[in-house]
């Protein structure tokens, strides 16, 4: 960079080629320097990015899943920046649930057996779940899903007005109610008390599931569920309030089952829908459930 302002200060005194030879720089890469963006400048277009994403997720995206977005957009950027920004234009994620006291989830919190091994051979060999908040005028509704790592299918989901253990529930038992031989599957959310609850955890064992959990405050090694959550805000939601919890719920039933399962071409299958690669999958006569 010294070398570069160097040159820039001296070019009408010295030609440029042969400061460049001197000072052992090839002249492509002052050149570059010269055409880059003055770096204020490059941060206004990042942050105006952030704002965007951060106001269609209805403010409640923190640091972590900005840069996730962004990242998804295709835009290299370091999670460091993104929260400089983000501090430098106030705007801050809201908690995702509250926790409660940190140590009855830690004493309750299951071994992460998925690993962030988010490709598997067949349905019902792995589901991720999780939580998320969607705007409703005067406050906020929430939606739990499980997702089938096989297809991307969700498989369960529920909207409530409360983010409770019988939220999650919910969305398990509809699951269960389309997939009923689960026995071995690995079932990975993060560490939240809804997951962790003594009432979760028997219907998991009820069903033979084996509970698996991301490591403490790592939203990565939940990635797939954060990322249809995005998927779901960016293309639905648009941070938007809904009117009630009744109309969140009937969107995200139109969204997920009309088109999301049935329709959305998904990166992960080939670009087929969550229905069709498992349509694949039994057409090619293997084991699989429905």
């Amino acid at each position: 960079m010294t070398a570069y302002r160097f040159i820039t200060a001296e070019k009408a005194n010295h030609r440029i080629r042969l400061m460049c030879r001197v000072l052992q720089v090839s002249r492509s890469s002052y050149y570059a320097w010269v055409a880059r963006p003055p770096a204020g400048s490059r941060d206004r277009g990042l942050a105006a990015r952030i704002r965007a994403i951060h106001k269609r997720s209805g403010g409640t995206y923190g640091c972590p899943r900005v840069t996730a977005q962004l990242r998804q957009d295709g835009l290299t950027v370091n999670h460091k920046r993104v929260a400089r920004i983000m501090r430098e234009h106030g705007l801050q994620g809201i908690p995702r649930r509250p926790r409660g006291r940190a140590s009855q989830p830690e004493r309750q919190a299951a071994d992460n057996l998925l690993q962030r091994e988010f490709t598997v051979s067949r349905p019902n060999e792995a589901w991720v779940g999780d939580i998320t908040y969607l705007p409703v005028a005067g406050g906020w509704a929430y939606l739990a899903v499980l997702i089938d790592l096989y297809s991307r299918k969700v498989v369960g989901w529920a909207v409530g007005a409360e983010q409770r253990t019988e939220l999650c529930l919910a969305a398990l038992r509809r699951a269960l109610a389309t997939r009923p031989d689960v026995h071995g599957l690995v079932h990975h959310t993060d560490r939240g008390s809804q997951y962790t609850s003594d009432a979760y955890q028997r219907e998991l064992a009820r069903n033979g599931i084996r509970a698996s959990m991301s490591r403490k405050g790592n939203c990565w090694d939940n990635a797939v569920a954060e990322s249809f959550f995005a998927t779901l805000k960016q293309e639905r939601v648009r941070g938007e309030p809904y009117p009630s919890v009744q109309a969140a719920r009937r969107d995200v039933s139109d969204y997920v089952h009309d088109f999301y399962n049935a329709h959305r071409l998904h990166s992960a299958n080939g670009y087929r829908s969550p229905v069709d690669q498992e349509a694949l999958h039994r057409s090619n006569g293997l084991t699989s459930d429905p």
